[in-house]
């Protein structure tokens, strides 16, 4: 039985040219190999990591060597250089988190009972999203289309992992299983945090777990921009629920709160005129539909309330079609607003 090191190592082996695409960004793939100049980044040809070949043993995959100075090691050895990290339990949670694992839980510390916030770093959650990949053609894209979302793939902010560790509240074992990535940014467009919708084997519906999803970083006050707003912006939950507005109103620049808590502490930008707030229809959607119009009615922002038929607008489109839901929408958006309508 091998140690979680040499897990992690082999980990990383695994997933060698994202780890040099976020270690190593000045070189690039050629055939088999990562090439760049040095363990400094500098361009050049020196320098090779294995891409594919077996785990362990001569031409492992992971394995690099600087043929101007003769050094050579693994994926771990790039990763302290290129961060500077000097101790070694800090160079194993940098591992864990480009790989996009949770750290080790003791079971021999009390886990806290209360709700606890999104654990992780903005750092860390920027090393996810840039170890993920694009949504089309993945079980992402499989999963969004079941719910009759076919834009996914036309928004940057989501990506797809196909390995994003998971576990349940309570467990000390961590399983890999594919997941939608989404970018948490802040005014300035910098990323602050992930959120991660865990997905079924087949990509057609959630997986058959616990906790369904998770957040990391930091996410009071940010979203997930989904399109970037102009002079009006249009704000709700859950990622499906403001895709489904796209999908029938391809003209909205639309924002996802991730949840009725962040939806009411979502900080506008400037340049907003009109807000529309896509609520969900129960007590707490109301209530953060009540904070936020009250926040943005303070600084001149006109404010107007979408409201779903049924529990929300995901609902609606897999029930009614899109058609269906552009009519309803175009019964509560203002005058200003009808003519992206027939986008």
């Amino acid at each position: 039985m091998y140690s979680e090191t040499e897990d992690l190592i082999r980990a990383l082996a695994e997933n060698a040219e994202n780890v040099c695409r976020a270690y190593l960004p000045a070189g690039r793939r050629e055939g088999s190999y990562w090439i760049v100049g040095d363990l400094q980044n500098n361009p050049g040809r020196s320098l090779f990591v294995r891409l594919t070949g077996p785990t362990s043993g001569p031409g492992a995959r992971g394995k690099w060597q600087d043929a101007a100075v003769g050094l050579h090691g693994d994926l771990l050895d790039i990763i302290r250089e290129r961060t500077g990290i000097s101790r070694f339990p800090d160079l194993l949670a940098e591992a864990r988190a480009h790989l996009g694992r949770p750290q080790p839980v003791h079971p021999d510390v009390p886990v806290p009972k209360k709700a606890k916030a999104p654990g992780g770093t903005p750092a860390a959650a920027a090393r996810l999203f840039s170890a993920s990949v694009p949504v089309v053609g993945t079980l992402a894209d499989t999963y969004l289309r079941a719910r009759g979302l076919t834009q996914g793939g036309m928004m940057s902010a989501l990506r797809f992992h196909p390995n994003c560790w998971h576990r349940d509240e309570g467990q000390t074992r961590s399983v890999p299983r594919p997941a939608l990535i989404a970018a948490v940014t802040d005014g300035a467009g910098a990323l602050q945090g992930v959120h991660r919708t865990w997905l079924a084997p087949d990509g057609k519906g959630k997986a058959d777990v616990e906790t369904q999803r998770r957040a990391m970083g930091h996410l009071l006050g940010n979203a997930v921009k989904l399109i970037p707003h102009d002079d009006i912006l249009v704000v709700g939950e859950g990622i499906e629920t403001m895709l489904s507005l796209i999908e029938a109103v391809p003209g909205l620049p639309v924002w996802a709160a991730l949840s009725s808590g962040h939806l009411g502490a979502v900080l506008l930008p400037e340049g907003v005129q009109r807000l529309y707030i896509a609520i969900d229809r129960d007590p707490a959607g109301r209530a953060a539909a009540e904070r936020l119009s009250a926040r943005a009615t303070e600084v001149g922002i006109a404010v107007r309330v979408l409201e779903p038929r049924l529990g929300d607008f995901n609902d609606d489109l897999r029930a009614n079609g899109k058609e269906a839901l552009r009519q309803h929408l175009a019964c509560q958006i203002g005058p200003e607003e009808r003519h992206r309508l027939s986008g």
